[in-house]
């Protein structure tokens, strides 16, 4: 299994050029933060990531397309509304 500090370097690593924070909360459970490049806005925040679950490069991968799909699926949602604007 990898270090809270390993999961959290390849999490942070996978969205850059976008600023991305993960912290690891009492319970051992991870939050990610992903934020705009340009503005520093909250994107995406996704909370109660059980890190004992992360035992395998798969299970990471899936972790971070699933957050991906959530951003890119955000990030239509602002456009349509700042269209309706």
């Amino acid at each position: 299994m990898l270090s809270t500090l390993e999961l959290r370097n390849i999490i942070e690593t996978s969205f850059l050029p976008q600023r991305c924070q993960c912290t690891q909360a009492q319970d051992r459970s991870l939050t990610v933060r992903v934020f705009d490049r340009t503005s520093q806005h909250l994107d995406l925040i996704v909370t109660g990531i059980r890190a004992e679950q992360l035992t395998s490069s798969r299970a990471i991968s899936n972790l971070i397309a699933g957050m991906r799909t959530d951003l890119k699926r955000q990030s239509q949602l602002d456009k349509v509304s700042a269209d309706c604007l």
